[in-house]
């Protein structure tokens, strides 16, 4: 799975991936959602959330296998939200935060499942990035997110992740942010590291949408505005194209 992310990214291949968060959803509604997942062409799926079961999880994941033809990426919120039904996981550290739990006690609690599994692991340094408000990723991690007007804090705080030997970098405003990540600060990162970036949080419309993927991200993740309303995304490739013209 990393492969074939890290070709698109040497081929400036822009992506969507569409954040699936399990919790309280019924398999209808899975399955709802895997339909609309089909229909607005998603690169990606993530899973995960910050309060999912380990029963939600596995009937999530068999249904999505079951209903798209779309790679299904473990987005874990915590060590207990792995499977050997996903295609790959975002082995994620949080390397903005000092929560030494969270940048390698789960880690290496969650390490020898992982292996076990034979479930690819992609090595990820999460950034959280202030998206104006409290977010459910910041009081769980226990981690203060980056200031949103610091984009050398940012840029620093990714480049040290690429030179500890992660794959990715996932820039994160988290659930529930008022705004998505600046196009400044999306770009003085993109410009710092050689790897695959990741940007989500915030993304509400195809202008912030067009915003981070023109910016400098490899792949943009919509959570929230897409179980809102997933019609603006329908013809995201074609907007983008013409943006970029």
């Amino acid at each position: 799975m990393y492969d074939t992310l890290l070709t698109a990214h040497k081929k400036r291949e822009k992506q969507l991936a569409i954040l699936v968060d399990p919790d309280g959803l019924s398999e209808e509604d899975i399955r709802r959602k895997a339909r609309c997942i089909e229909e607005v062409k998603a690169s990606l799926v993530f899973v995960g959330g910050s309060f999912i079961s380990d029963d939600c999880l596995e009937s999530t994941l068999k249904i999505l296998k079951a209903e798209t033809s779309i790679p299904v990426i473990l987005f874990p919120g915590d060590v207990r939200q792995i499977s050997p039904r996903a295609d790959a996981l975002l082995f994620l550290s949080v390397i903005s935060g000092r929560n030494p739990e969270h940048l390698i006690g789960n880690q290496v609690i969650a390490a020898p499942y992982i292996r076990k599994m034979n479930l690819e692991a992609i090595s990820t340094g999460y950034v959280l990035v202030s998206g104006g408000a409290p977010t459910t990723v910041e009081y769980i991690s226990q981690s203060r997110p980056i200031p949103a007007n610091k984009p050398e804090i940012a840029a620093a705080t990714a480049m040290a992740g690429e030179m500890l030997g992660m794959k990715t970098i996932y820039l994160d405003a988290g659930s529930g942010a008022d705004s998505s990540i600046s196009p400044q600060l999306i770009q003085q990162v993109a410009t710092a590291i050689d790897i695959p970036l990741i940007v989500g949080g915030g993304i509400s419309n195809l202008r912030d949408l067009q915003a981070v993927l023109n910016n400098g991200a490899d792949i943009a993740v919509v959570g929230n505005a897409f179980d809102i309303n997933h019609s603006w995304l329908k013809n995201w490739r074609d907007e983008l194209t013409v943006v970029r013209n």
